[in-house]
């Protein structure tokens, strides 16, 4: 799930109302508000680079603008529900597994500064991914719904055709069977947490500012 990205106050030349002189570059504007709250560029511009550095590509503009508008909805309900906030023991987990997923730390280090990002930025990416994660397993976790059933079709349509397609042996329907149901469990509160984002949407006022093909 779900990558956050908490929102810079910047003053910008556009949220201003002024015109930038010739040759002078707009380095940022607001390309969204949602409610009181305003979306700026370079909001969708730092969570293209992390995208880029977790996953090896970024999606398009348009996408991650729609989910930093998902990511206000989501830390708005938290922040008033007073949820805790990840301790720093947690986040420096977060840390260790996000390099633990690259070959190397020097690899680590490289493709961080080819994307661009700082130590501080990652870490506050980390933090606000748990934050939000955290939540929403929080909230809808106890009304998600597992039966022997589902657990059994997962295993003979997902885990054994998976294991003989690697030439593997798959695991025994008990060996698996933990593992199995906190997939489920899992995609429960993501298919819960998607129908309340869209019914979210709708009561809140949203405005766009981001251009057709993308942000310039």
């Amino acid at each position: 799930m779900r990558q956050i990205l908490l929102l810079v106050l910047l003053g910008t030349i556009a949220a201003l109302g002024a015109t930038p002189m010739a040759g002078q570059e707009v380095v940022d504007r607001i390309v969204a508000r949602v409610e009181n709250d305003i979306i700026l560029l370079s909001d969708i511009r730092t969570l293209s680079r992390y995208q880029q550095f977790v996953d090896g590509k970024s999606e398009s503009e348009s996408v991650v603008l729609d989910r930093l508008i998902d990511q206000w909805i989501v830390r708005t309900e938290a922040d008033v529900a007073h949820f805790p906030h990840p301790s720093e023991a947690d986040i420096d987990r977060g840390v260790q597994r996000l390099q633990n997923s690259f070959a190397s730390t020097a690899e680590y280090e490289a493709r961080k500064k080819q994307v661009g990002l700082s130590d501080s930025e990652v870490r506050g990416m980390i933090a606000s991914q748990l934050y939000f994660n955290n939540y929403l397993d929080s909230r809808f976790r106890p009304g998600v719904q597992v039966d022997a059933k589902a657990i059994e079709d997962f295993y003979q349509t997902g885990v054994v055709p998976v294991a003989k397609a690697r030439g593997q042996e798959p695991p025994t329907l008990d060996a698996a069977r933990d593992a199995i149901q906190e997939a489920l469990v899992q995609r429960g509160i993501n298919e819960q947490a998607d129908r309340w984002l869209k019914e979210s949407r709708i009561r809140l006022h949203i405005e766009k500012l981001l251009d057709d093909d993308g942000a310039k």
